[in-house]
């Protein structure tokens, strides 16, 4: 019965919800690139990708061009106000590329933007989604504006860096808290004042208040009555008693001989005498606070008056993130219910694809590897032998020089041995 009436509710609440904008990028023509930045931007293309689930309905917007700024928005159904309710932004990111550095934020503007004119320095109201750029720089950026400034969130919020689809939603509820949440699980919550710095602090330190002059914030002190011990002193570095001066040491070119410095085992290093509890400690002084006299409440900080545009104007290094299933809506459930029928089915589906990709890919490469080293193991079976070392050859023409002249010795004994006969 329970679970009944909760359908029931989810399903009042989606069908009294409103879409300012919804986008599944089927076709491209709302969208109009900027000229701002000329040469310097970059062409998107409407592609599933490598891998997907369904090649028409996984397409997306996609960077094509590596080292270019991306600047480009659409106009909202209807230029609108949050005020009173619940403000839903939620796209997908895909940076099938392995981004290196590069934005994959999405911004929502006034309706008084002009695309063809758009860029950095334009109004804007929210600027969500991952950034990344090397190993130190993976975050969520949540950043609104309040009063003509672009505040970032002090939370840390990490994103997703792999190669996958993945989907962010920010919630900005109209009693100033918000939610972002990855994948549709919630990453960080809280109230806008405390995670913004939208208002002044509402505490500010007592400028009358000083530390008094006769406040002792050490709680340890030097023992009056530990004195240093009569034979501490001990120099850091001796001579060497062992060291002999070098045979041919000559003192008037080397001047005197003085035997090198070590260590003295018996150093003791600089003395200092024992802590102890100072009985005159009274902690450590904490300023007084007052009220801040410039602290003004505000129950609105997550209200826009005029929202008109949704678009993209980020920079990448490497090209190749897919933006897609963009929706901005006043409903929770509403958008709950748009990831359930796009980026859930996208997710499971894109896995199998992307597996499979990986597996054809791994199996190649083992194909060429192979191929490789038959064909290096067949070319070093054709090599000819290669000859004996010159050293070989040259250590036996020694051999025959040797032997050579060892003969004439030989013969000169024998002749000399017949002599001795002859005279016998």
């Amino acid at each position: 019965m329970a679970l009944r009436i909760f359908a029931l509710l989810a399903a009042l609440a989606i069908a009294s919800s409103e879409i300012y904008f919804k986008e599944t990028f089927d076709e491209r023509s709302r969208w109009v690139y900027s000229t701002h930045k000329g040469a310097e931007a970059g062409k998107m293309e409407l592609t599933a990708g490598k891998f997907y689930g369904d090649a028409k309905k996984d397409q997306g917007l996609q960077t094509a061009e590596d080292a270019k700024f991306y600047q480009i928005a659409a106009k909202t159904d209807k230029a609108f106000s949050n005020e009173g309710k619940t403000l839903v932004l939620q796209f997908s990111v895909k940076h099938e590329q392995n981004i290196d550095c590069g934005g994959g934020y999405i911004k929502l503007f006034p309706s008084d933007l002009e695309p063809a004119k758009m860029n950095g320095d334009s109004p804007y109201h929210v600027m969500f989604g991952p950034d990344i750029c090397g190993p130190g720089t993976k975050k969520v950026h949540a950043i609104l504006t309040y009063k003509g400034k672009n505040l970032l969130t002090k939370k840390d919020i990490r994103c997703k860096d792999d190669e996958m689809t993945h989907l962010y939603t920010l919630i900005l509820n109209a009693d100033n808290t918000y939610e972002v949440r990855i994948d549709g699980k919630k990453e960080e919550s809280g109230e806008l004042e405390a995670d913004w710095d939208f208002l002044a602090p509402k505490k500010i330190k007592d400028p009358a208040a000083t530390k008094p002059e006769d406040w002792v914030d050490n709680a340890k002190m030097d023992d009056p009555e530990d004195a240093k011990p009569e034979d501490w002193e001990k120099p850091e570095l001796i001579a060497d008693k062992d060291a002999k001066k070098p045979e041919d040491w000559d003192d008037e070119e080397d001047g005197e001989w003085e035997p090198p410095m070590i260590n003295n085992p018996e150093y003791k290093g600089e003395w200092k005498p024992k802590q102890i509890d100072n009985p005159a400690y009274k902690g450590e002084w904490v300023h007084p606070e007052i009220d801040n006299p410039e602290y003004a409440p505000d129950a609105s900080l997550y209200k826009f008056d005029d929202i008109g545009h949704v678009g993209f104007e980020i920079w990448q290094v490497k090209s190749g993130t897919i933006f897609d299933n963009i929706i901005v809506t006043d409903s929770v459930e509403e958008a709950e219910a748009f990831a359930k029928e796009t980026f859930e089915v996208t997710q499971k589906d894109e896995k199998v694809m992307k597996e499979k990709i990986d597996e054809e890919e791994r199996k190649k490469q083992e194909e060429e590897d192979k191929k490789r080293k038959e064909e290096e193991d067949s070319k070093k079976k054709d090599e000819p032998e290669e000859p004996e070392d010159k050293e070989d050859e040259d250590d036996d023409d020694e051999e025959k020089v040797e032997g050579e002249e060892k003969k004439p010795a030989v013969e000169d004994a024998t002749e000399e041995e017949s002599t001795k006969k002859d005279e016998l």
